[in-house]
C-alpha cells in the first residue's frame, strides 16, 4: 500500500504496540522482554547509553532484522515478518542517525526512493515540506554533493513525504542547527496534531523536554524506566542510563587555562581562502579552546580540512609554533602536531572493518618499525581503552561492531595518539549518548589543561558555549564575529544567524 499523499489522520489511541520483544546475537542476549506503547499525537523519548539495546530494537520494529520472540503492531496490524517494505506499508518510517544516500542520483529522487507516483509529480509536495522545515536545497542537484547535515535533513523529509502514522527520529538533530532544529520541531508539533505517534532518539536532554510527553529508558535490553518526562529529573534519567550517578558536565575553567594567557598564539592563521570560505584569520594558544560556530554551510568543516591538508588553500598563511606550515598534507601536519577529527567516523574516521587497535595507531603506522606494529599497536589500544573506558572484545574487534559512543572514544584515542599540539574537533560528540558526552566533555578539558589548543567545531551551541573560551562565528564562508566575554547560546545565534541574513538583505 502506497500511504504518500494521505492529509494525515485525526484519530486517537495506539499507533505501536510492542509485547514481549526478546532477541539474542549467538549467545550475547540484547534484549529481554520489552514492551513498548506508543499513542497517538505521542511523541515518546527513548534513551539509552551505548549497547542498550535501543538501536536493535528499533530495527527489529521497522522490519529491519527479526526479533526471537515478541510481537509488533503497527496502526492495529500485525508486523508478521522483518522486512521495511511491511513497516512502511503498515504506516512506519525510520530516519536513521546515518543518512543512506545515493550520491549518483539527484536530491529529490533519494527523497521520493520507492514512492509512486514519479518523483517530479511529488516534487510540490517536497517543496512544500522544505519550505516548512525553513531549509535550503537543491533538489535537482547530485546527492553526492550533500554536506552530512542536509543528507540527515533529506532522511527526514523522506519519513515526512510518505506520511507514515508512526515515525522513528534516531538523533534528528545531531548535524542540525538551533535554528534548523526548532523548525524541525515545528513540523513535529503539526504531525503530533494529526495524530502521528513518534519515537524520539536523542541524548540532548534539553531537546527532550522540549518536545516530549513522555520516555523510556533502556539498559542492558531492559526497560528501566518508563512514564511521563515531568515525572523525572534529569539527574534520575542520567542515573537510569548509566546506573551510576553522573555529575555536572564540566565548566571552563578560565581561571586554571586561559585567563593573563599571554603565549604567542600555537596555531594562527592569516587572510587564508579555499573552497567554501574566504579570507579566514583566526589564533588559538596552548591551553585555549576556541568555539568555531556557525549554520550548515558556513564553511567550518572546509576550513578544518584545508587546514589538515586535505584540501587545497588559493590564498593565506598557517603557522604553528612560529613556523609556516606550506604544501601540508595529513602526513606533514601530524607529523607536526596539527590533527583534525573529522565529523563523519564512519566515512572519513574510521576503517570500519579494520581492529581497533590498527584504528588507533593508523596515523602513526608510518612511524612503527614494520615488525613492532603488532605489540605496538595493542599495547597502545589497551591504555586508551582503560583511560576512556571504550567498551570492546577485545583489541582484535572490528570497529563497526562498536556502539557510536565508543566509535567515537576510538577515534578521538586515534587523534591523541599522535600527542597532538593543536587538536580540530569536528561535531566530538554527534550521535553519542549522555554518559559518553560527558567522557569527551571531561576529556577535552583535561587536554585543555595539558596544554593542547583546541578548536571545537559544533552545530551544538549549547556545547559551545559549555567548552569554549573564545568563539569566533563563521557564516557563507566569512567570519562574523567574534565572542570572548558574552559567550551564550543567544550571542552565538544573533552572529550566526544575523550574518546569514545580512547577506540575503
Amino acid at each position: 500500500m502506497n500511504r504518500c499523499g494521505m492529509t494525515g489522520s485525526q484519530t486517537t489511541g495506539r499507533v505501536a504496540k510492542l509485547t514481549e520483544i526478546w532477541k539474542s546475537f549467538g549467545a550475547i542476549p540484547v534484549l529481554k522482554g520489552v514492551s513498548l506503547d506508543l499513542q497517538a499525537g505521542e511523541v515518546h523519548a527513548l534513551l539509552g547509553g551505548n549497547g542498550a539495546g535501543k538501536s536493535t530494537l528499533m530495527k527489529i520494529m521497522s522490519g529491519v532484522i527479526a526479533a526471537n520472540s515478541g510481537s509488533i503492531e503497527i496502526d492495529g496490524q500485525a508486523l508478521t515478518h522483518a522486512s521495511p517494505a511491511q513497516a512502511q506499508a503498515l504506516g512506519l518510517y525510520l530516519v536513521p542517525q546515518e543518512a543512506h544516500i545515493l550520491p549518483n542520483q539527484t536530491v529529490l529522487d533519494n527523497i521520493c526512493l520507492g514512492l509512486r507516483p514519479s518523483p517530479q509529480t511529488l516534487r510540490p509536495r517536497v517543496e512544500q515540506l522544505i519550505a516548512e522545515l525553513s531549509v535550503t536545497l537543491d533538489l535537482d542537484g547530485q546527492a553526492a554533493a550533500l554536506e552530512i547535515a542536509e543528507r540527515q535533513i533529506v532522511e527526514i523529509l523522506r519519513g515526512l513525504v510518505r506520511d507514515a502514522r508512526v515515525l522513528i527520529l534516531d538523533e534528528p538533530t545531531s548535524a542540525l542547527t538551533p535554528f534548523e532544529t526548532s523548525a524541525l520541531f515545528d513540523r513535529v508539533r503539526k504531525l503530533q496534531a494529526q495524530g502521528v505517534g513518534i519515537f524520539f532518539i536523542s541524548h540532548k536532554l534539553r531537546e527532550i523536554r522540549e518536545i516530549c510527553g513522555t520516555i523510556s529508558v533502556l539498559r542492558d535490553g531492559l526497560i528501566v524506566l518508563s512514564g511521563s518526562l515531568d515525572s523525572y529529573t534529569d539527574a534520575a534519567i542520567v542515573e537510569a542510563m548509566s546506573r551510576v550517578q553522573i555529575g555536572a558536565t564540566p565548566s571552563r575553567i578560565r581561571e586554571q587555562r586561559v585567563a593573563d594567557n599571554t603565549d604567542a598564539p600555537r596555531l594562527s592563521v592569516s587572510g587564508l581562502s579555499g573552497e567554501g570560505f574566504q579570507d579566514i584569520s583566526l589564533q588559538v594558544r596552548s591551553g585555549e579552546i576556541l568555539g568555531l560556530a556557525g549554520v550548515v554551510g558556513a564553511g567550518r568543516t572546509e576550513l578544518a580540512e584545508t587546514l589538515f591538508g586535505l584540501r587545497h588553500q588559493s590564498a593565506g598563511t598557517v603557522t604553528l609554533d612560529g613556523q609556516e606550515l606550506r604544501k601540508r598534507s595529513p602526513r606533514l601536519c601530524i607529523d607536526r602536531g596539527l590533527v583534525y577529527l573529522p565529523e563523519d567516523r564512519q566515512q572519513h574516521g574510521l576503517f570500519l572493518e579494520a581492529p581497533l587497535f590498527w584504528n588507533v595507531s593508523s596515523y602513526l603506522v608510518h612511524r612503527l618499525p614494520f615488525f613492532l606494529r603488532p605489540g605496538s599497536e595493542k599495547k597502545s589500544f589497551e591504555a586508551f581503552r582503560q583511560s576512556m573506558g571504550i567498551k570492546c572484545n577485545g583489541a582484535g574487534q572490528e570497529a563497526r561492531g562498536l556502539s557510536g559512543g565508543n566509535q567515537q572514544k576510538v577515534l578521538m584515542a586515534k587523534c591523541l595518539a599522535v600527542q597532538p599540539k593543536v587538536l580540530i574537533l569536528d561535531e566530538p560528540t554527534r550521535g553519542v549518548d549522555v554518559a559518553a558526552r560527558n567522557d569527551i566533555y571531561n576529556l577535552i578539558e583535561k587536554l585543555a589543561l595539558e596544554g593542547v589548543a583546541i578548536i571545537l567545531i559544533s552545530s551544538d551551541f549549547d556545547e559551545i558555549e559549555q567548552l569554549a573560551d573564545r568563539v569566533e562565528v563563521m557564516a557563507f564562508g566569512r567570519q562574523g564575529g567574534e565572542l570572548k566575554n558574552d559567550i551564550s547560546v543567544d550571542a552565538i545565534a544573533r552572529l550566526a544567524f544575523g550574518a546569514s541574513e545580512a547577506r540575503h538583505a
